[in-house]
């Protein structure tokens, strides 16, 4: 069953979106997508054929990914705030047939030669918009077609993420995947309401925008507000205008919210408020609810998964993400594989309909992700109590969370590299009061070169997007590095 399906079985009458002024019903939406589907099948493009989608968190995003889904395309979501250098990469990776470009998009699509997007024979982007070998897809007359049915083990999106280390890649995210994380979500107390006004103030191109809040609403028929760029004041100004009853958002979205002078409680109407994408910490979850009166309910997954994993009820005590959703199956265990003991610690495996696919053209990635019991290593290290709670305590990998976005050292590290002046690197997170972690970077420089910081932090900017970049860098002699060659993290962060 294709996962566009999501849209259908709501009242034409009920509202599905909100951005600015404009409100789309069900009824509209729906048909708006069918042209959309339609226009983009009588461009010629083909069930398989994968097709970028350079967007904020906009209307356009939202019928474009509907549209392409139910025309049998891979959808490949991509950050339209990434520098040219980071996007030429990624559609190199992914060679997308088609890209639809939204107005956020357009400025750093433009800066890419056509001779470097060689794969895309359209490129869509908004009226009036002046990029080379850009065309305006007007979807007013098109003819709205059927779904084309997709099996379970069809490829619905292509998301980008590490896995368990390196650069990130493509994770294949199937039909099948996607929806069975959808209907393990909603078979929780959780789950949303078809009278549910949902505030979305994250990208769409992440995974907790695209399957934890937007799959969810449009699945239970409830609406979205869309919010392009996240702002403390303009948000709450939302939930009170709107009637808001949902929010999600990264726990740093939370403190923001939290610390923003605003009258009275804004939130006095919300019912859930939802965490996600990196650790909540128990100062965060409290100064919401003394600031709100709302306890936030937070979960844990990733791109690999679906989305969620596990989700903790409003009434369960800090620093837990709760049990396994419904049909997830969950191990915790050590370095031989075997299952700790309750309250030792262990990696977490999981298991379930929601696991995805494996990476794009990179089988070795995926062996070392998947093994051969369809168990996926998250290389994320967690405790479980008596209690039955998960307590997530420590990544096995390096990953660093900025704003709940991952960055991961080895990307980082290979750009800085690049520079002639330095001659080894290492890249660690460390803690950042609003942003939860922030990237500092160690360098040492190439004999007969000075390292000028400034022209290094430029140089990653050209490269990599803004979270991504080091917002400091420290000038070493050298790099700590165990017998067998790998950076000594812990050491660099203690230092």
């Amino acid at each position: 069953m294709n996962l566009a399906t999501i849209l259908d079985g709501h009242s034409d009458e009920a509202l599905a979106l909100v951005h600015h002024q404009r409100r789309y019903s069900y009824g509209e939406l729906r048909a708006i997508v069918g042209r959309a589907r339609g226009a983009l099948v009588g461009l010629g493009l083909q069930p398989g054929d994968r097709l970028g989608l350079v967007s904020g968190a906009t209307p356009r995003f939202v019928i474009s990914y509907l549209a392409a889904l139910g025309a049998g395309l891979v959808v490949v979501p991509l950050n339209p705030r990434s520098p040219a250098a980071e996007l030429t990469r990624e559609l190199a990776d992914v060679t997308p047939r088609a890209v639809v470009v939204g107005p956020m998009g357009a400025g750093v699509v433009a800066q890419i030669p056509p001779d470097q997007r060689s794969s895309v024979e359209f490129l869509i982007v908004p009226e009036g918009t002046d990029i080379a070998g850009g065309i305006c897809l007007d979807t007013s007359e098109s003819e709205a077609l059927p779904l084309i049915d997709r099996s379970d083990d069809d490829l619905a999106v292509l998301m980008f993420t590490s896995g368990t280390a390196g650069a990130p890649k493509p994770a294949m995210l199937t039909h099948g995947s996607l929806r069975a994380n959808l209907e393990q979500m909603a078979r929780t107390s959780r789950t949303l309401l078809a009278d549910d006004i949902v505030l979305c103030p994250i990208p769409l191109f992440h995974i907790h925008g695209l399957n934890a809040v937007l799959g969810p609403t449009l699945r239970s028929g409830a609406a979205m507000i869309l919010m392009e760029r996240f702002d403390p004041v303009a948000a709450l100004d939302l939930i009170v205008s709107e009637h808001a009853t949902v929010v999600s958002g990264p726990p740093t979205l939370w403190s923001s919210l939290a610390a923003t002078p605003y009258e009275g409680n804004p939130m006095a109407g919300v019912r859930v408020g939802y965490s996600g994408g990196a650790a909540l910490s128990p100062d965060t979850r409290k100064a919401v609810h003394d600031r709100f009166g709302l306890w936030l309910t937070e979960g844990y997954g990733l791109t690999e998964s679906g989305s969620a994993l596990t989700v903790a009820g409003d009434d369960m005590p800090s620093g837990t993400v709760g049990r396994p959703l419904p049909g997830v199956e969950l191990r915790l265990v050590d370095t031989d594989g075997d299952d700790v003991y309750v309250g030792d610690e262990g990696e977490v495996w999981a298991k379930g309909p929601n696991i995805f696919a494996g990476y794009w053209n990179d089988d070795d990635a995926t062996r070392r992700a998947i093994d051969a019991d369809g168990w996926l290593h998250t290389g994320d290290l967690a405790v479980v109590g008596d209690d039955g709670l998960i307590r997530l305590v420590d990544r096995a990998k390096d990953l660093i969370v900025v704003s709940g976005f991952n960055v991961y050292p080895g990307e980082v590290e290979e750009i800085i590299r690049l520079h002639p002046a330095v001659a080894d690197v290492a890249v660690v997170g460390v803690p950042h009061p609003h942003q939860g972690e922030s990237v500092q970077a160690y360098v040492v420089p190439e004999q007969g070169h000075a390292v000028e910081v400034d022209a290094l932090i430029s140089h990653c900017q050209t490269h990599l997007a803004n979270y991504k970049c080091p917002a400091a860098v420290a000038v070493v002699d050298d790099i700590p590095r165990t017998v067998t060659g790998k950076v000594r993290r812990r050491d660099l962060r203690s230092a």
